[in-house]
């Protein structure tokens, strides 16, 4: 079937998503390889594209490309002759571009370009394998697999990335007193499963130093530290290398057995959108991918890689039959038999919403504004809604719905969110709730349709995240994994209650009414309710039922004094629920496994996340929100799902996702950062490592089961058994004396996490310091914690108030939070110390005017504009006058001068030779910058070993000379701090009530 490049090819990619990514290669490189100036590129490029032949087996392989700025070549492209085993390749003349725009095919109308988006290439040697891109050479050493080196010492390294998931390997080296190979080194030969291989020849040298990396920018280098290795046969495995080892490879038996092939592959279409979910394939070895084929529309047939068991398609034409089919992928590349195949026709109109982009940058330069998003401001009143507990809350009684807030209201002031100097929003979710108090979003009923309570015309959530990015403003989406709401999610389960509408209960059940849905805004005219519940009940017991002892009356009446029968309300224990689908306990010891495995309240629902089907609901629904260019996610009860399945299911779904999307750099900088609650002092939650923060930042360290529910198990035993002193540690956040090292992330599972033991230490800021440093080294990079002092939840201390310390307090934990390492994160409303000392939250008990979780708009009333971060251009009304607290002005300045300095944002930091008691040192090194920056909070600070040179004072303008390593400062008293920078420009801003 004929194709047309000019429909189907000829989207624009930006030539910048490759040039960052080998910008963010370069910058990770260890050891003295990287030069600090980048060469300037010669007149003519050149770019050879190695193609992964294994688990296409095609006849024949054509690069169809175009580059940077340049026409397509005409389809099907060029031929690509055969590099080594299992590798096809193609050298292209570039001429001044910089890159290339890339899809493959076989010649026959069999296409692979990136699930649509095509591939973005870059120059030099470049490897596509299985929708991977990386910088490799996977034929390096020639054809020969066991090649011969030239006379002198040789050294054969294998290096195993079973705990790693990488899909290529390089080894970046120097033999002893030589000198290092170019970024990003020598590519790899893939030896057996999980271990690759390479010989390299060291002439006169017996050893050699390297590190490693995926071709990406994701490095191993030992923590900093690089690997030693001598002559002979060495293995490298989970930072541990091993000399003189036997060939890990020999001896084994090859792994010939394909995967079963995937089943229950089903299509649901949404307008020109096609959602494709399967049950997963088993292997004796473990899937590793799945490849998913489809035909059908004028574009012929197109293979896509997928890493989950849900696939996304997108942009299809309209009233078009599709047809699906998905084949397994095991670590060997054995490639399963095809599905039976599944069908769906489009319909009409556009996707939407219109897919956004997100901004893409470094996490750490972003401080985070956290808002309830129903409670901050109101821009649409025609949204607002009470719910059923309207009255009985007492809200009726303020003239305070619950659903206040909208996006609108936040659209409207997200330049008083810039001028305070944030350049992050985190939002509560968004999705579709449903419960009698659900105004906070984290009783997901409808995990595929935002709440339409919170969007207006003109103020979707699209046009919410679009907004934000035009002001270089990131929106942070919270999400939930672990459960849904007690009537279940829609589209995967909603459980029906007894009801009657007797003389007791008729006020409380709706008659049902065919045709209405519930969306939480639409009022049903009958009732007048738009909490209408006619569709979530039944008084006969309905076909399937499971519940026991439907509608028998029990001993319980109401608090109205009204009967109450079985299955009236939903329940863990009652049945209603199916078991494959969601968990059927209640949590009993919540530092035990069932506090992974159980319901933590009666209106959440637990999920079975280890069940293929509530995974694919999920990873569906996020796709959605990805799509539309959120910039991370924050994880609701992260600890309540076990590890194994955050790292096998849904982190890597999330990196495939918006790498697929928005590219690879993009997908590096997704912030996603887990709730996992530990609400102790202790640096491991009461000795328990599977409940403990830290613990979620790493990758697993050994196999286990490839049925995830027996995998969960086995992984929670193993690290129990191996206890607190067992768990890796990581140099990532702290200095090698005065230098900065090249961080490895070659183990980071995907997720960061909240600062849980900061957040509840912050009653005092020195404590919170203190109990900061002593857990560093158990994160894989607490460089990216979120550090917060009081949230929607909670107080420092586990208080249930809203931290009441008072404005000099709250100026020092600031201080601390804005120069210490990690992002600092500001619950909307602290800034002008809202509501403090109230009662965070009491549910419907209470109003929430009275509550840490009020209305804010009415201090934000008036018009704002910024004229740039931590800027006020002008200001009118209410918020003309919030914004002259003295918490406003003291974190305005705190952004400003944060952000003029790399080393506060992303430095590593180190207390060594230095006296004091919040007293540290700071430095970030990449490329051309080089930042280094002496803190000290409130009190005064003896600096020694220090390198010599000019300090400047970033609040006070103070400049020293250092000639002797030493630098003693002065207390600078309560809330206020120094930052003396080397080499600074001088005062940053103007001084305030505190930064004086």
């Amino acid at each position: 079937m004929k194709r047309t490049p000019a429909r189907v090819f000829r989207r624009p990619l930006a030539a910048a998503v490759a040039a960052c990514a080998l910008l963010g290669l370069t910058a990770a490189v260890p050891g003295p390889a990287a030069p600090a100036t980048a060469p300037v590129a010669a007149a003519e490029n050149t770019a050879t594209v190695f193609y992964y032949t294994k688990t296409k087996n095609w006849s024949a392989y054509n690069l169809h490309y175009a580059p940077d700025g340049g026409p397509w070549t005409t389809v099907p492209g060029l031929a690509m002759e055969t590099a080594c085993a299992d590798w096809v390749k193609k050298t292209v003349d570039l001429g001044a571009a910089g890159g290339l725009q890339a899809t493959f095919n076989n010649g026959s109308g069999t296409w692979d370009n990136n699930g649509g988006k095509n591939y973005a290439l870059g120059t030099g040697s470049i490897t596509v394998k299985d929708g991977v891109v990386a910088h490799s050479d996977p034929c390096a050493g020639g054809e020969d697999p066991d090649p011969t080196p030239a006379p002198g010492n040789a050294a054969t390294v294998y290096y195993s990335t079973q705990a790693l998931g990488w899909s290529t390997a390089n080894i970046h080296y120097r033999p002893a007193g030589g000198a290092w190979t170019a970024v990003p080194g020598i590519g790899m030969q893939a030896a057996c499963a999980g271990w690759w291989k390479q010989t390299l020849d060291l002439g006169p040298a017996t050893s050699l130093i390297a590190a490693f990396n995926n071709g990406n920018g994701v490095w191993d280098n030992n923590n900093g530290g690089d690997y030693t290795i001598g002559t002979g046969t060495s293995t490298v495995r989970n930072n541990t290398v091993t000399p003189g080892a036997a060939d890990p490879c020999a001896g084994g038996v090859p792994d010939t057995r394909a995967p079963t092939a995937p089943s229950r592959v089903t299509a649901s279409v949404d307008g020109v959108s096609v959602v494709l979910t399967w049950e997963p394939s088993t292997d004796d070895r473990g899937v590793t991918k799945y490849q998913v084929t489809r035909t059908g529309g004028t574009g012929g047939s197109v293979v896509t890689d997928v890493a989950s068991t849900v696939f996304s398609d997108g942009g299809l034409e309209e009233r078009t039959a599709y047809s699906y089919t998905v084949k397994a992928v095991d670590a060997a590349g054995n490639l399963s038999a095809a599905s039976a195949a599944a069908t769906a026709t489009t319909g009409t109109g556009p996707e939407a919403p219109a897919a956004g982009k997100p901004l893409g940058t470094d996490p750490r330069k972003d401080p985070i504004y956290f808002v309830l998003t129903a409670r901050f401001n109101d821009g649409d009143t025609s949204n607002n809604r009470g719910g059923s507990k309207h009255k009985a809350s007492g809200n009726e009684a303020y003239n305070d719905p619950m659903f206040r807030g909208d996006f609108k209201g936040l659209v409207d002031k997200l330049d008083y969110i810039k001028a305070l100097g944030f350049s992050a929003v985190w939002v509560t979710p968004v999705v579709l709730n449903r419960s009698d108090y659900d105004y906070h979003g984290y009783h997901g009923w409808d995990f595929y349709k935002v709440d339409p309570r919170l969007e207006s015309a003109g103020a979707s959530y699209q046009d919410l995240i679009d907004a934000a990015h035009a002001k270089g403003m990131k929106i942070y989406q919270d999400v939930v994994y672990n459960h849904s709401s007690r009537w279940g999610a829609k589209g995967l389960f909603v459980p029906t209650a007894y009801g009657v509408r007797d003389s007791q209960w008729s006020w409380y059940y709706d008659e049902k009414q065919p045709g209405f849905e519930y969306d939480g805004l639409t009022v049903e005219t009958k009732s007048g309710k738009s909490y209408y519940n006619g569709d979530l009940w039944s008084t006969a017991e309905p076909a399937g039922n499971t519940c026991v002892d439907w509608g028998k009356p029990t001993q319980h009446t109401s608090p109205e004094g009204y009967r109450i029968y079985n299955c009236q309300w939903p329940g863990p224990t009652s049945g209603m629920f199916p078991k494959n689908l969601y968990h059927n306990c209640w949590i009993g010891n919540w530092e035990g496994e069932d506090s992974r495995s159980c319901w933590l309240h009666d209106d959440l629902a637990d999920l079975n996340t280890e069940n293929a089907q509530v995974q694919n609901h999920l990873i569906g629904a996020y796709n959605k929100y990805i799509d539309m260019g959120v910039d991370g996610f924050r994880v609701d009860t992260a600890v309540h799902i076990p590890r194994t399945t955050w790292n096998r299911r849904f982190l890597p779904a999330i990196q495939a996702r918006v790498t697929q999307q928005h590219g690879a750099e993009a997908a590096k900088n997704f912030f996603v950062f887990g709730e996992v609650a530990a609400f102790v002092n202790d640096k491991w939650n009461r000795g328990s490592v599977n409940h403990s923060a830290q613990f979620y930042t790493w990758k697993e360290r050994q196999e286990y089961s490839a049925d995830d529910q027996k995998a969960a198990l086995e992984m929670y035993d193993h690290e129990q058994q191996l206890g607190t002193s067992n768990q890796p540690t990581s140099t990532n956040a702290f200095l090698n004396g005065n230098a900065y090292h090249a961080p490895d992330h070659s183990r980071f599972s995907g997720m960061n996490v909240i600062d849980m033991r900061m957040h509840m230490n912050f009653g005092d800021a020195q404590n919170a310091f203190s109990n900061g440093k002593d857990s560093d080294d158990s994160y894989n990079d607490a460089t990216y914690n979120v550090v917060y002092v009081d949230s929607h939840d909670y107080g420092p201390n586990k208080s249930s108030e809203r931290y009441t310390g008072g404005t000099d307090a709250w100026a020092e934990n600031m201080s601390l939070m804005w120069t210490f390492r990690g992002i600092p994160t500001l619950y909307y409303g602290s800034e002008s110390e809202f509501q403090a000392g109230k009662k965070i939250d009491c549910g419907p008990s209470c109003p929430l005017a009275t509550t840490g979780r009020a209305y804010y708009g009415d201090h934000i009333a008036g018009d704002v504009k910024a004229s740039g971060f931590s800027k006020v251009g002008s200001a009118t009304g209410a918020v003309a006058a919030t914004l002259e607290k003295p918490l406003v002005k003291h974190v305005q300045r705190l952004n400003e001068i944060r952000r003029a300095i790399p080393a506060l944002q992303m430095g590593q930091y180190s207390t060594e030779g230095i006296t004091g008691g919040m007293a540290f040192k700071r430095r970030y090194t990449s490329g051309g910058t080089d930042s280094f920056a002496l803190v000290t909070v409130s009190g005064g600070a003896v600096y020694t070993g220090i390198p010599n040179g000019t300090y400047t004072d970033a609040v006070t303008g103070d400049t020293r000379t250092v000639d002797d390593g030493r630098l003693t400062v002065a207390a600078p008293g309560k809330g206020n701090l120094r930052v003396y920078v080397l080499g600074g420009t001088g005062k940053i801003g103007t001084a305030g009530p505190y930064l004086k």
